[in-house]
């Protein structure tokens, strides 16, 4: 299984030990469509929470180094936008996230 099939599987399972795993302790993920850069646990919080589902996850290109994935995601707040996400790689463990995001009309 790859890192974003493995990434994914914890994601949707809202596996908290295993997202402690797959996550670098140095990981960073920035969100450019608000410019904000959340840490590690950050990111496992808000993981964790209810605020987030992905649908139609499509890993785009993956290999030892990057792993490149699109998906539509709607919020709570009953938002979703199309997001292409670019995953790096370090010591096979996810360093960093960057993410570009265009919102869906409702």
């Amino acid at each position: 299984m790859s890192i974003l099939e493995k990434y994914n599987k914890i994601f949707t399972e809202k596996d908290e030990d295993g997202m402690n795993e797959i996550l670098h302790d140095d990981y960073k993920f920035t969100m450019h469509a608000s410019g904000k850069a959340l840490s590690k646990s950050d990111v496992i919080s808000w993981a964790m929470s209810d605020d987030i589902t992905r649908d139609k996850v499509r890993i785009v290109y993956e290999n030892d180094d990057i792993g490149i994935e699109h998906a539509f995601v709607t919020f709570k707040d009953g938002n979703t936008q199309a997001v292409m996400s670019v995953f790096k790689y370090q010591d096979g463990k996810i360093i960093s996230l960057e993410t570009g995001a265009t919102n869906i009309p409702k």
